[in-house]
């Protein structure tokens, strides 16, 4: 996106894992497999799983389902243990980034989450990190779209435009942010802008939100 692109965006659109929360999908598997998920390299992918891991992330499978269902394959098992192993996926929020969040708010921006998750992790270590600060996650954004609360996950362009419906985004004013290229061509699909985020210095979310800072002349 060029400088003045970016100076039109009023609107900034989150994914959360692999943007604003660092993942490691190898230590679930590790974990899981551990468990006795001996499937678990080909149940979970960086982004998009496979049942009944699907299922709970699109809402078609309760936690209590889930749980009963890896049971099967785990026994033993409780709730807890499958909970902390499947939330060894989700690394840490650097600080940095809840900061951030906090920054383009104050400069003006209306900013969202629109990210495949599902129940599990959303109520505990999703839940917990966004109080590093003493807030809820609810305090960084103007409004969330999960995925397991949808029946559906990205990259269908439906849940992108639930979001810009619901929040009464303008679509040409948009920028989604994303680390699966998928989910960008599907949000540019529905007239957003959309920018995949990376790992590295150059070009991960504290780099794009420098950026979108600096078109405003705010830096």
């Amino acid at each position: 996106m060029g400088n003045n692109q970016l100076q039109n965006i009023e609107n900034i659109i989150f994914d959360l894992g692999g943007v604003v929360i660092d993942l490691d999908r190898d230590r679930a598997v590790a974990a899981l497999t551990k468990l006795g998920l001996k499937e678990a390299d080909e149940m979970l992918g960086l982004y998009r799983q496979e049942e009944p891991f699907l299922g709970l992330e699109t809402g078609r499978v309760t936690a209590g389902e889930f749980f009963d269902l890896l049971r099967e394959k785990c026994p033993g098992a409780t709730d807890t243990m499958l909970t902390d192993a499947f939330n060894q996926f989700l690394v840490r929020i650097p600080v940095e980034r809840l900061e951030m969040l906090r920054r383009l708010r104050m400069a003006g921006y209306r900013i969202f989450v629109l990210s495949n998750t599902n129940p599990v992790m959303y109520n505990s270590w999703i839940a917990n990190a966004f109080r590093a600060e003493g807030g809820s996650i609810n305090d960084y954004f103007d409004g969330i779209v999960a995925s397991f609360q949808e029946l559906t996950c990205k990259p269908d362009p439906a849940i992108f435009s639930t979001v810009a419906r619901r929040y009464g985004l303008n679509p040409a004013a948009t920028l989604m942010l994303d680390d699966s290229d998928a989910n960008c061509r599907s949000a540019a699909g529905v007239g957003m802008h959309a920018l995949r985020v990376g790992s590295t210095p150059g070009d991960d979310m504290l780099a794009i939100c420098h950026l979108l800072l600096r078109s405003r002349g705010l830096e």
